[in-house]
């Protein structure tokens, strides 16, 4: 039983030592993006009503949620999805806003996924989400500061895939397929499973739709292959997103896969997912939702991104990515009598910004000892007061 105790439970993890401090350093670094594209720090609680994340507002299935009751026998969540909360937020405390509003955020999600995806089931996200603009220069924006924000962690090579649930939604439309069969084209278009998407559809325009990814030009191929009014417009908007983000001088960073879908019904336009090499799975994704909030009360189209912060250090760590620490930590080691002598030396060293470790030193212990610590805990230099007060700098190698 005390074995089990210091184990955790199956999907989640202990981050500490060196990776603690890479992850944090990387929060602070993308947190400095949001800011300057002016975005303002809300938290929301780490549980909620259930019906804040139920299926009509878009979120998970029950059944991948955490559940409990609280004591008078409200059913909670865990969150497993932020933005529902800070839409909730939103039209909680700025119901009469009529201007936009730009919020970011940072927290942890809880997805009870299947542990035969491999995949943990409490993770880490930064986000942002611009409330109460319909206009495409939104959309731009956002694309512009996740890409942005991965170029702050120091990626070079990565892709925003940009997609549209017009496009898909209009073609269903137009062949007049029923909710649950276009639930299943969904799933096997996602998947890139084009013999599946054959067999259940003749639809020439669904049947190319797993294969419609690329650049621009992919945009007038999807043109010729429908004449719905949806589906176009979704082309239209697309063409002129990349143009403005062109302006921001970013499109060598974008490509389009008008087959990408997404599990969270909330979306309703343009929809986004980046990518690099060392980690399968999408670094950031995000889209337009502009009824979500509706839901809560408030009539405000919105647009919003989240990065994958572990995904993100997985692939920065596999592209051997090294992120500065900043300075290092200084350890004052002193012999019982010099605890005045090594207490002012630490004052002076804090005072002018330098972070400072005490350790009275052991009976037993040796300097070498000591320097075998500090490499463990990734402490730069030893300030050593022996007990005649003289100060000895000690290297430490990494």
């Amino acid at each position: 039983m005390k074995e089990r105790l210091i184990h955790t439970p199956e999907g989640v993890r202990d981050i500490y030592n060196g990776e603690c401090a890479r992850k944090n350093l990387l929060s602070e670094r993308m947190k400095d993006v949001l800011k300057s594209y002016g975005y303002r720090d809300i938290q929301t609680p780490t549980f909620e009503f259930f019906d804040i994340f139920n299926q009509d507002k878009g979120s998970l299935p029950s059944n991948q949620m955490y559940k409990f009751f609280d004591r008078e026998g409200n059913t909670l969540v865990l969150r497993p999805d932020i933005t529902p909360s800070i839409a909730r937020a939103v039209s909680k405390y700025y119901s009469d806003e009529t201007f936009s509003m730009r919020f970011s955020y940072t927290g942890n999600i809880f997805i009870n996924n299947s542990s035969l995806q491999g995949r943990m089931k409490e993770s880490t996200q930064m986000g942002a989400e611009l409330i109460g603009d319909d206009s495409i220069d939104a959309d731009a924006e956002m694309i512009a500061l996740a890409i942005h924000l991965l170029l702050a962690a120091g990626l070079k090579e990565f892709q925003i895939d940009v997609g549209h649930v017009g496009f898909f939604n209009g073609l269903i439309k137009e062949a007049g397929m029923d909710e649950e069969k276009a639930q299943k084209l969904r799933e096997l278009i996602e998947n890139k499973n084009y013999f599946g998407v054959e067999a259940l559809t003749d639809n020439k325009a669904l049947i190319q739709l797993p294969k419609l990814f690329g650049s621009q030009d992919i945009l007038k191929e999807a043109k010729r292959l429908t004449s719905n009014m949806e589906s176009l417009a979704a082309i239209t908007r697309l063409e002129r997103l990349y143009e403005i983000i062109g302006e921001y001088g970013l499109q060598k960073y974008v490509t389009f896969d008008l087959g990408m879908l997404t599990q969270y019904d909330y979306y309703t336009g343009v929809i986004f997912r980046g990518y690099t090499y060392g980690t399968g799975d999408a670094i950031v994704k995000g889209g337009r939702y502009d009824t979500l909030l509706q839901k809560f009360g408030k009539s405000a189209a919105s647009v919003g991104l989240a990065v994958v912060v572990d995904e993100l250090l997985i692939a920065m760590s596999r592209q051997k990515i090294v992120m500065s620490e900043g300075e290092m930590i200084t350890m004052i080691l002193y012999t019982h009598s010099m605890l005045s002598q090594a207490l002012e030396r630490a004052k002076q060293l804090r005072k002018e910004g330098h972070p400072v470790q005490m350790h009275r030193m052991a009976d037993q212990a040796k300097l070498e000892d000591y320097k075998d610590y500090a490499c463990r805990f990734n402490i730069g230099k030893i300030l050593y007061l022996d007990s005649e007060g003289t100060e000895h700098v000690l290297e430490v190698n990494p």
